[in-house]
């Protein structure tokens, strides 16, 4: 039986429908009353499937209680011992990351480490377009011939046993990574990875940079028994935790369980602002308010990932590893202006992938795959996250260059997008390809693009009976006197916010738009102040990404109807002063 929709809107402005999300009313009931929540609170946790017994470690998370033992994961005990050999001779390392932020935090985390502990270390981070993803014989050969006796792979390595062969018997090797497994690991020292086929640990959830912390812990603790820090200090390994937080985020990664600790702990270390590069980010990017996931996916996160899209690869890594203010800065000036490129590469690339997008979703594909002559590589994945977005199908970009086809692939919730990369593959299809439910990257022979697409519709075909435009889960209603800055800092305990813990999304029922423009340079976003159908206080009421539109003309109108607005109420400080702010995700006419 279909439920009925949230205030029934079957279909909003924005194509969505409404649902529910609820959880046991019991349960609400007794986390209020254990914990002395509001209400309001008790609901919204018991909707995210938090019980009596996890609620208070849910809103204070705490590395005591939620970090696992390291020796969980396969292999980390054999990692940690040859580490700390590494340290307690002094060797040289070579560090071989990935051109993402995951890749960049984790090769810094590993990096910092090491040089912290007495190792000289070296590191590479590979070219998307000359080399590639993963590691490759040269790469690695070139870190061998500059002395390191250990090389260690974060973020990737797992399939890479080929490239890893080639210094068999000249240096040690270990994988640091969470990529879906094919099968066996590579035939070398340690691949310490939670989603290889025999690992049992649980923590499939977790980032690289998450893997590399718990690889820090175990390797300290090797040192700490073994006498190493009887004439030295340990390494203050908390400081290590805004590289973690900034990972796990950006990596979309669900903030539940370990990784609600690591992100929680990153953020208060962040705002300490001690790590150089980091801080310079933050001063180029104007990032003035409280620190949050949301400046960790929408400021930090893009710009470093900018470099390893359509520039130098390493950029991003050079950038967390500087330790002069100075340098920091100048480099995080040259991410912010690459990431302005990128977005001018990304707005050419995308109304023509849009088009031919919905000339499939028309044609009733259950995957879309888009390609186009001479799109960059380094933005593919971002155009299919928006084509995903928009027509709530798993979503594949390529682009085209001397007959070769690369590309990237975004996912629904509940659509393996990687499993089926992998599977085409191994049927010949892909030269290349691997990733995880919800994104996977490719490559292919051009002339079989038609062959990709007619295997990716057939292998998730269940995907064509999802609507064409994603459900909008709502967790309760409010007039709009009722949004308040108390109720506000209420909901902030729920925060961090992000995947697996999104933010509450609210109803403020029959609102009138009093006043709304356009504002922002590029006008894309809309103001608006609303007020509820008696009067009272004013709310300020925001629509970022406000593409042409029924949602976006009915804020603009001056009609007056009254609209139910569903998104997120925020307490907002500005000069000083506090008030509640409305971050509005959809509408539907009341």
């Amino acid at each position: 039986m279909i439920a009925e929709p949230a205030f029934g809107v079957a279909r909003s402005l924005g194509g969505r429908r409404w649902v529910w999300r609820t959880g046991e009313d019991r349960v609400a009931l007794g986390i209020s009353q254990r914990l002395d929540l509001p209400e309001i609170v008790g609901r919204l946790l018991a909707a995210r499937g938090i019980g009596l017994d996890t609620a208070a470690d849910f809103l204070e998370p705490t590395l005591r209680a939620l970090l696992p033992d390291p020796s969980v994961l396969i292999d980390m005990n054999r990692a940690a011992d040859r580490l700390a050999r590494a340290v307690q001779h002094g060797e040289t390392v070579g560090v071989f990351g990935d051109y993402d932020v995951d890749g960049a935090c984790s090769a810094a985390l590993i990096t910092t480490l090491l040089r912290g502990l007495g190792c000289i270390v070296y590191h590479h981070v590979p070219d998307r377009m000359t080399e590639g993803y993963g590691p490759n014989g040269p790469a690695l050969r070139g870190l061998v011939e500059r002395g390191a006796g250990l090389i260690v792979c974060v973020d990737c390595g797992t399939a890479a046993a080929g490239a890893l062969a080639e210094i068999r018997g000249e240096a040690d090797a270990i994988v640091l990574d969470h990529h879906k497994s094919e099968g066996a690991t590579p035939p070398i020292l340690a691949t310490v990875n939670p989603n290889r086929l025999d690992d049992k640990s649980g923590l499939g959830t977790m980032c690289a940079a998450g893997i590399a912390f718990l690889t820090a812990v175990a390797t300290v603790r090797v040192l700490r028994k073994a006498g190493h820090f009887v004439a030295t200090r340990e390494p203050d390994l908390m400081a290590l935790l805004d590289l973690v937080a900034l990972a796990t985020v950006c990596d979309v990664m669900p903030l539940t369980g370990v990784n609600r600790a690591l992100v929680c702990q990153g953020l208060k270390i962040m705002a300490r602002r001690e790590r150089p590069g980091i801080a310079a980010l933050l001063d180029v990017t104007q990032a003035k308010d409280k620190l949050s996931t949301f400046t960790c996916g929408f400021a930090l996160g893009p710009r470093i990932n900018a470099a390893g899209r359509i520039a130098e690869a390493d950029m991003g890594l050079r950038l967390l590893l500087s330790e002069e203010r100075v340098e920091a800065l100048a480099l995080a000036e040259r991410l912010d202006s690459v990431n302005r490129q990128r977005q001018e590469v990304e707005a050419g690339m995308l109304e023509t992938a849009l088009a031919e997008a919905e000339r499939q979703a028309a044609a009733g594909n259950a995957a879309l795959l888009v390609a186009g002559e001479s799109w960059h590589p380094g933005v593919v994945g971002i155009v299919a996250g928006r084509i995903k977005e928009r027509f709530n199908r798993p979503s594949c970009v390529a682009g085209i260059a001397a007959g070769l086809a690369k590309g990237s692939g975004r996912s629904v919730t509940g659509i393996d997008l990687g499993a089926a990369v992998i599977a085409a593959r191994q049927a010949g299809i892909l030269a290349t390809g691997g990733g995880h439910a919800m994104a996977a990257g490719f490559s292919l022979p051009a002339d079989r693009l038609a062959d990709f697409g007619a295997f990716l519709n057939e292998r998730l075909a269940a995907a064509s009976a999802l609507p064409g435009a994603a459900d909008l889960s709502v967790e309760g209603g409010l007039a709009v006197q009722g949004a308040t800055v108390a109720l506000a800092r209420q909901l902030e305990r729920l925060a961090p916010f992000g995947a697996g813990n999104e933010e509450p999304t609210l109803v403020l029922q029959r609102a009138r738009v009093l006043r709304a423009d356009r504002v922002g340079k590029e006008g894309n976003t809309i103001r608006a102040f609303v007020e509820g159908e008696g009067g009272g206080p004013r709310l300020k009421a925001m629509l970022f990404r406000a593409r042409d539109g029924a949602l976006s003309d009915a804020l603009l109108s001056r009609e007056g109807l009254p609209l139910h607005l569903a998104g997120n109420l925020r307490a907002e400080e500005w000069n000083g002063s506090v008030a509640p702010g409305f971050f509005i995700s959809d509408a539907a006419m009341a």
